[in-house]
Order: structure tokens, then C-alpha cells, then sequence
């Protein structure tokens, strides 16, 4: 699998006008290479050949993880950067400046020589990785699965009087407990006002009777990620929480419907977002409809309303997520996990959407 990645990469880099491409990043080597340790760089050219660096403590570990497309380096004393420019001879050779530092940069460029000559190609694996095979789609699909069975064991427990923190901690130790490696972002849960806050972190704090309370969780699974936010009331939330409740559901289902290849994420963003404004709630979602998800939480492609005119493709996996946030009261988001496909959006999230009013 991951020689047919390296082939297309190297193709890219071709079509870029780059012989080479240096690859670094944990979830870029694991997605080109296999390799899951912590030190090492590829180099792939546009010949279709590769290389892969690391040092002695991965030795054992990188010969039984990287594909085979790739010769494999040991490098003495762990300057991989070093080893790595001396092989690259010359010509135009693409590095990753939205991740390399502004150090690193200036030492390969005195490594590399005058004939070299890097060049910013930030991007272009993950542009390939926006477009997810069937196997990382199975291997979404099993992180949003584990995902259901937390919300379905949490909410089956009483939750009044007991704290966010306290919820956030017990379901990632359950989400560990069923196979996850761990929560694929910091677990929210944030009660009454506090859920007017989109990136709330959990409070020392007793959930209260009458409170709507938003939950987003993600477990990461073979080294895949889920997301998925269910907001639910404990005891009778009120007329006006169910209301804004509501909204924000008819919003995430218009978002749903836009899913198709060829639509922007723009226009996913603008359906969703229009049910939103007609209810008189448009200045209370400030954030984007979604993103993409995959050995990253966060990842190509977006949807939002700087999105661009770049169109969803077949294979994309998308959070959908609108929101309503009303400060010092309440919050709401409801989010699923979908995969863009030609015959209509592919739900990875399947627990209820209905609002649940739990003990």
C-alpha cells in the first residue's frame, strides 16, 4: 500500500518541477511509509526511488514497518538532516515550510550546497491523503464505531452532580479500555454557560439539573481518528434549549445533504450556515462547518466559509459540526463523521441525534 503512495508522490513531485521531496512529520511518514516510531525523514524523488532515515533506537522497528519501496538508512549519532543532505546531489528539492522551523531550514540549506536549491512545497501529501481508501475508511469507521459504544455506556449513567472533569476523564479511561490508543483530542464537556465556549475545556465543576451539556470526544484507533459532538440535556433543559436544539439539528442535516463530490466547501458550509441565519442565529456560529479527519484530527479538506472553490472529492472524510453559542447561557453542536461518496454522504457516527434528557 504504501509503495503505491510513494509512486504517486512521486509522480507529484514531477508534475511540481521537483526532483526530490523531503517528508517529515509523524503522521506524513505514517501514511507514505508505515514507519509509527518517533525519529526519521524520507526523501522521495521524482524517479520514482526513496530513501528512509532514522536512527539506531528504531532500527528493528523501522525494518519491520517501512515499506519496502523505500531503502532504509541507519544513521550514526541521529543527525538524520545531515545524512539526509548529503545524498541529495542537486537540483530542485521541495521541503514542507508550513512545518519545517526557520533553524532546521537554515541548517539544510548550508548542508545541501549551492547545488541544491529547496524549494516551499508544503501540502503535498496531504493532498493526497484528503482522499481516503477503503482501508483508512475502515479504520475511521472503527474509531467513530468505539465512539457510539462510549456515548451508549456514558449516557446509560447518571450525570447530574457528577463533574466535567470527571466525565472527561472516565470515558477516555473506557475509550482505552475498549482498544483506543487514546482520545484523538482533548475530550470536551461543557454544562450550561460553559457550552457557549466551542473549545471549552472540562471544569471542576457539578453539572447542574436543567442543563444542556455538549460532549465532543474522538478516540484514535490503529492510528486513525473519530470525532463526533452530541449535546444532551440532564433533566428538562426548557422550551427555548430545545428551540436553539432544533436549529442546530436542521442545520447539520442541510450540511449533510450538501455532501457530494463537486460541491465546494463553501457551499456545504453556506447550506448549513443559511438555516442558521434564517432563524436569527447567524452572528452565534463563528466557526466553520467542518473538517477533515484521518491520521490527523484536523486535516484537508475544510468546510467553511474561506473555504475556497476547491470541490469535496469522492473519499473525502468529513466532520459536520454546525454550533449555536449564546454567552452566559448555553451552547449546542451536533457533529457526525461522514465520507463523501458519489451515491450520497456515508454517516460514519451513528448514535442519536434526538435530544436525550438523562438523569
Amino acid at each position: 500500500m504504501s509503495g503505491e503512495r510513494a509512486g504517486c508522490l512521486s509522480e507529484l513531485v514531477a508534475a511540481e518541477g521537483l526532483d526530490a521531496l523531503i517528508v517529515e512529520g509523524a503522521a506524513n511518514l505514517r501514511y507514505l511509509t508505515g514507519y509509527t516510531g518517533s525519529s526519521g525523514l524520507a526523501l522521495v524523488r521524482a524517479d520514482g526511488s526513496g530513501v528512509f532515515y532514522t536512527d539506531f533506537r528504531y532500527e528493528t522497528q523501522s525494518a519491520a514497518e517501512v515499506d519496502e519501496a523505500f531503502a532504509r538508512e541507519i544513521v550514526a549519532g541521529g543527525e538524520l538532516l545531515d545524512a539526509l543532505a548529503s545524498s541529495l546531489g542537486g537540483g530542485r528539492v521541495g521541503f514542507d515550510d508550513a512545518a519545517m522551523s526557520v533553524r532546521a531550514r537554515a541548517k539544510l540549506g548550508e548542508l545541501a550546497g549551492a547545488g541544491v536549491e529547496l524549494v516551499g512545497a508544503a501540502g503535498l501529501i496531504e493532498r493526497l491523503r484528503a482522499v481516503k481508501d477503503e482501508r483508512e475508511i475502515a479504520a475511521i469507521a472503527a474509531a467513530a464505531a468505539l465512539v457510539d459504544e462510549i456515548y451508549a455506556w456514558l449516557f446509560a449513567q447518571p450525570i447530574a452532580g457528577r463533574t466535567e472533569r470527571e466525565l472527561a476523564v472516565a470515558l477516555e479511561h473506557e475509550m482505552r479500555l475498549r482498544g483506543a490508543s487514546g482520545p484523538s483530542f482533548d475530550s470536551i464537556v461543557a454544562a450550561g454557560a460553559h457550552g457557549a465556549l466551542p473549545h471549552a475545556q472540562p471544569r471542576a465543576v457539578a453539572i447542574e439539573r436543567g442543563s444542556l451539556v455538549i460532549f465532543d470526544i474522538g478516540a484514535r484507533l490503529d492510528g486513525y481518528c473519530s470525532d463526533c459532538t452530541r449535546t444532551v440535556a440532564v433533566g428538562e433543559p426548557g422550551e427555548h434549549a430545545r428551540e436553539i436544539y432544533d436549529i442546530v439539528l436542521q442545520a447539520q442535516l442541510a450540511g449533510l445533504e450538501a455532501l457530494a463530490p463537486g460541491v465546494s466547501g463553501r457551499e456545504a458550509d453556506a447550506r448549513a450556515r443559511a438555516v442558521i441565519e434564517a432563524a436569527g442565529q447567524g452572528e452565534r456560529f463563528g466557526h466553520g462547518l467542518g473538517h477533515g479527519v484521518g491520521l490527523d484530527i484536523h486535516e484537508a479538506p475544510r468546510l467553511s466559509r474561506t473555504a475556497g472553490e476547491q470541490p469535496l472529492a469522492a473519499g473525502n472524510v468529513v466532520t459536520v459540526e454546525p454550533g449555536i453559542y449564546l454567552p452566559g447561557e448555553l451552547g449546542v453542536r451536533i457533529e457526525d463523521l461522514v465520507v463523501v461518496r458519489a451515491g450520497g454522504p456515508q454517516i460514519l457516527s451513528s448514535f442519536t441525534k434526538e435530544l436525550l434528557v438523562l438523569a
